[in-house]
């Protein structure tokens, strides 16, 4: 286990009817904004239910809709200006991920000039105190409700890029899985898949072995595997929904990836691949996910040993007999047949990415350093290619 700090500083409200504790939690705000997406929590009536308590604790609201799937920086410069304007000393974001990373990109640009440059190229710690924020979760997926991450795509310069500054945590998150309900089809099974593609990342990343972490990891996707298909038959299961929106936040609050590296190459991959498309993320996730470990199965004994293990203790692929390559192909075969059996799949070509873009999406991806494998920007563009 590698050596680690662990800060979280986000208070988590779970369960029913946690939406009373926004009382609690803005007490003493004058100016609230809420910052929401396409309208939906409009439909449902949330947005006056949230609007309602804000107001009662004595705060003016202010309201900043429109928030897209794949957050600009040019809709977070709108934020900041409009939280500058308003005189805004909270900012309170209710929808999914988008939501969530644009507010928090947002309580830093209406503090920080020059933000974009300073903490999404350069990645210069923040030495400002951001517009305190918290979070009222519709959608199970990003997690980013549990840390200081905002993932926000420059749409000038076609890159899509984050970085998790434990500054930028919300003061509270509330999470309601009966708000989960409501959630269209294709994006919870977009969202789930990209639950499932942070608990793979972290657990395929070093140290491996009979680790504490490496067991949490192993419950947690057999957990979203299952609730997923759940959740497909039944909406309104509760329990399986609960099921999603935490491991969405333990797989993104800091908590598994502690003593692992964590080192998130799929996400970089497809981060770009967003940056040229506007894909929904679990999507591009999925394109390229059982493709990538495919592509890297044999790069060094350590992922063919870590990937027998994810086919054994995920999958429940039967060892007896057969050689360790062979269990771990056995493995991401599952894992690709699951990822069609839940209609998460989608090939890159039907994402919007042509021919001509794959050489731009390969060399302005980001190449972490990675011990399990060396790739480069070759190995991007032929990767890239085998899932148009």
């Amino acid at each position: 286990m590698n050596d680690f700090v662990f800060q979280n500083p986000t208070r988590f409200y779970f369960g029913r009817k946690q939406l009373q504790h926004i009382t609690d939690e803005l007490m003493g705000a004058k100016t609230v904004m809420i910052a929401y997406g396409g309208g939906s929590v409009k439909k449902t009536g949330l947005y006056d239910r949230i609007a309602a308590l804000v107001e009662g604790v004595g705060a003016r609201v202010v309201e900043f809709g429109g928030i897209m799937g794949n957050p600009t920086w040019t809709k977070v410069e709108e934020g900041a200006a409009l939280a500058n304007d308003e005189g805004v000393d909270f900012i309170l974001g209710v929808g999914g991920g988008s939501v969530m990373d644009c507010t928090k990109a947002i309580s830093l640009a209406a503090r920080q000039d020059n933000a974009w440059k300073k903490h999404w190229v350069r990645f210069e710690p923040i030495i400002v105190d951001p517009i305190p924020h918290g979070f009222v979760v519709t959608c199970a997926g990003t997690g980013s409700e549990g840390n200081g991450g905002a993932v926000i795509t420059n749409e000038k310069t076609h890159v899509k890029t984050g970085k998790d500054y434990p500054e930028l945590n919300a003061r509270f998150a509330i999470l309601e899985p009966e708000l989960t309900f409501t959630v269209p089809r294709e994006q919870t099974i977009a969202g789930s898949y990209d639950i499932l593609s942070h608990l793979m990342e972290i657990y395929f990343s070093e140290p491996v072995g009979d680790a504490l972490a490496d067991n949490l990891l192993e419950a947690a996707m057999r957990t979203v595997i299952k609730s997923l298909e759940v959740v497909l038959e039944k909406p309104e299961d509760y329990q399986a929904r609960a099921n999603l929106m935490w491991a969405s936040s333990l797989a993104e609050n800091r908590i598994l990836k502690c003593g692992k590296n964590g080192l998130f190459q799929v996400h970089m991959i497809e981060h770009q691949i967003g940056a040229y498309t506007d894909c929904v993320h679990g999507f591009g996730l999925a394109a390229i996910q059982a493709p990538y470990y495919r592509f890297i199965k044999v790069t060094s004994a350590l992922m063919t040993w870590q990937l027998r293990r994810f086919a054994i203790n995920v999958w429940g692929i039967n060892p007896e007999g057969k050689a360790d390559i062979d269990i771990a192909i056995e493995g991401i075969d599952a894992l690709q047949a699951w990822t069609e059996k839940v209609g998460a799949y989608r090939t890159l070509g039907e994402l919007g990415v042509t021919e001509d873009m794959i050489p731009k999406i390969a060399r302005s991806t980001t190449i972490l350093p990675m011990k399990f494998c060396k790739l480069n920007s070759d190995d991007i563009e032929i990767l890239l290619e085998q899932c148009l």
